[in-house]
């Protein structure tokens, strides 16, 4: 916490929560990323099976809605990452 903070409890309690909840949010980005990455390597692999490639696709999207549910990312941002993926979809099948 920076100098100069005030001293009071609840200064060092938002400090402390603020400190959690950023480790929250990269931990649920870090997450949805890895859940992307899985969908897209699955996209771009011809050779993928067909339920492999929907199921990573149903996976992505639930992630997507679930972490813009929590205001994590934008609903923009996950309205346009879920219009992409289907595009992507329907071109792989």
């Amino acid at each position: 916490m920076p100098k100069h903070y005030r001293k009071s409890e609840s200064v060092k309690k938002r400090a402390r929560i603020t400190a959690v909840k950023t480790l929250q949010n990269q931990m649920i980005k870090t997450n949805l990323k890895t859940v992307i990455k899985k969908f897209e390597t699955a996209a771009k692999n011809t050779d993928t099976d067909k339920t492999v490639l929907e199921k990573t696709y149903k996976d992505a999207v639930k992630k997507i809605d679930q972490v813009a549910a929590h205001g994590i990312i934008h609903k923009n941002k996950a309205a346009r990452k879920k219009s992409q993926f289907a595009k992507k979809f329907a071109a792989a099948k």
